[in-house]
C-alpha cells in the first residue's frame, strides 16, 4: 500500500491509496463544512439532493443505470458530524480495470467522472434545483427527523450531547430540524449550494490500481477545473482543557420498556499524545467485553443488558451507555461511578491493559482490510491534521503503560447524566 496526498488548488486536496488488495476501486468526496444552525438543515438537505440527478444523468434511474453499465458499480451517499463540522460523503466502487473483460473500457477513469459530475454538477431547471426532487426530499428528512425517537439507545445518545453541547455546535443534530424546511426552496437551495461548493473543503480519495494517469484525470477534469481556490470553512478539532462542571442530570420520559442511561465524561487533556492513553482508558473502563462496565455492572450485579463506553476522539469525550430495568437507577449510577473512581485509583490488572492493547492492535490492523475503512482513516487524520501511519498508531498503542492510564483516569469528570425512562 502506498499512500499519497496532494493540493489540487487551496482547499482541494487529493489522495491516492495505491494498493493491489482489491478487486475493485473506490472513489469517494467528500465536501466538509462548519457545522451552524442556519445551515446544518440545508447541508443534509443538499447531500440528498445530489444523489437525485446530475447534467448528463437526470434521474436516480439514469445514474443507477450508468453505475450497471460499469459492469455493476455501486454509488452510495452519506452525511457525518465529525467534531463540529458536517461531512457530506459520496462514494463510487467499481471493479478494477485489471479485472475487465475488456480492458480498454476504463472503469476508473468513469467512476471519477461521474462522482464529480454527481457532486459538482447537479441536475437543475432554470439555475434552480428541480421542484419535485426537493419537494420529495424535504419530506424524507422531515420522515428521518421525526423517525429518530425510533432507535431509542441513538436516541438517547443524541440528547445527552445535545445537553452536554446545549447552544454549541456540536449539539446540532446532523440531518436538521423541521421548523427550518418551509423556509427551504429549490431555489435559495440551489444558491446555498453553489456558495457551498465554492467555500467548504474538498477531499477527493482513490483507492485502488491508482497510478499518473489517475492523476492527470483529476487535474484534466471539466467540473473540477471550474472550481475557486477557498480558504476551507471548516474546523480543525482543538486539544483544550475542559473546565470541570458540576454534573448535570437530565430526564426523560418516553413510552419505553428499558431504561437508557448515559454519562458524558469530559476528558481534560491538553496533548495529542493522551488520546492514545484514554484508547487504553476507555478499553478497561468499558470498550471491550473484559471491561468493568460489562463484567461489573453487567455480568456480576445484573443491572443492565448492555454496558459499555465508547470515545469520541474529536471532541474528547466518553460516553457510558447503559440499558437497565427504570427501577434499578440509582443502583446503577452508584455501581457506574464506583468503577469510574476504582479507575483513578488504579484499580485494574496489567492483564487488564494487555487485553485492552491487545484488542486496539487487533482492531487498528483490520482498518487496511476494507477500502472504505482505510479511506475513513486517512480522511480522520486529514480533518485533525495529524499524518500517522498504522505502524505508529500501534507503536504508540504498545507504549501506553499503567501510569498513563491512572494519569487520564484522574483527568476524567462527568459532565451529564442522561436518563431515558417512561
Amino acid at each position: 500500500m502506498e499512500y499519497n496526498e496532494f493540493e489540487l488548488k487551496e482547499g482541494i486536496k487529493v489522495h491516492t491509496i495505491k494498493t493491489n488488495k482489491f478487486k475493485t476501486n473506490l472513489v469517494a468526496v467528500f465536501l466538509t463544512t462548519e457545522l451552524n444552525r442556519e445551515t446544518v438543515t440545508k447541508n443534509a438537505l443538499i447531500s440528498m439532493m445530489l444523489r437525485r440527478g446530475s447534467k448528463n444523468m437526470n434521474t436516480q434511474e439514469e445514474i443507477s443505470k450508468k453505475m450497471e453499465e460499469m459492469y455493476g458499480a455501486t454509488f452510495d451517499c452519506g452525511l457525518d458530524k465529525t467534531g463540529d463540522n458536517q461531512v457530506l460523503k459520496f462514494y463510487i466502487e467499481s471493479i478494477n480495470d485489471n479485472f475487465l473483460p475488456n480492458q480498454e473500457e476504463d472503469n476508473l477513469k468513469k467512476s471519477i467522472q461521474r462522482i464529480l459530475e454527481i457532486v459538482l454538477n447537479p441536475y437543475t431547471e432554470n439555475d434552480s434545483f428541480k421542484k419535485e426532487y426537493i419537494e420529495q426530499e424535504k419530506n424524507n428528512i422531515k420522515q428521518r427527523i421525526e423517525g429518530k425517537i425510533d432507535n431509542k439507545a441513538r436516541y438517547a445518545m443524541d440528547r445527552c450531547i445535545e445537553e452536554m453541547y446545549k447552544n454549541k455546535p456540536f449539539g446540532l443534530f446532523k440531518f436538521g430540524y423541521i421548523e427550518d424546511l418551509d423556509d427551504i426552496d429549490e431555489k435559495n437551495l440551489y444558491e446555498y449550494y453553489k456558495k457551498l461548493i465554492n467555500t467548504c473543503k474538498i477531499d477527493i480519495f482513490i483507492s485502488g490500481n491508482v497510478d499518473d494517469r489517475t492523476v492527470n484525470i483529476l487535474k484534466e477534469n471539466e467540473n473540477l477545473s471550474k472550481l475557486q481556490e477557498r480558504k476551507p470553512n471548516y474546523i480543525v478539532p482543538q486539544i483544550q482543557n475542559k473546565e470541570v462542571t458540576e454534573e448535570k442530570v437530565v430526564v426523560d420520559s418516553m413510552d419505553v420498556t428499558q431504561g437508557k442511561l448515559l454519562l458524558g465524561l469530559d476528558v481534560n487533556i491538553d496533548k495529542e499524545e493522551l488520546k492514545y492513553d484514554t484508547l487504553i482508558y476507555n478499553s478497561i473502563l468499558g470498550g471491550s467485553a473484559n471491561s468493568k462496565m460489562f463484567q461489573n455492572v453487567r455480568e456480576k450485579a445484573h443491572l443492565a443488558y448492555v454496558a459499555s463506553s465508547s470515545y469520541l476522539r474529536h471532541k474528547n469525550n466518553i460516553f457510558i451507555n447503559c440499558g437497565i430495568e427504570i427501577g434499578n437507577y440509582e443502583k446503577a449510577l452508584e455501581l457506574i461511578k464506583k468503577q469510574i473512581d476504582d479507575m483513578k485509583k488504579g484499580e485494574f490488572t496489567q492483564k487488564d491493559i494487555e487485553d485492552a492493547k491487545t484488542g486496539i492492535i487487533a482492531t487498528v490492523k483490520t482498518i487496511s482490510d476494507e477500502q472504505d475503512t482505510e479511506v475513513s482513516y486517512y480522511f480522520g487524520q486529514e480533518l485533525a491534521k495529524n499524518k500517522i501511519t498504522i505502524e505508529e498508531y500501534t507503536s504508540k498503542i504498545e507504549n501506553v503503560t499503567k501510569e498513563d492510564i491512572v494519569n487520564i483516569a484522574n483527568k476524567i469528570s462527568i459532565n451529564t447524566i442522561y436518563f431515558l425512562r417512561d
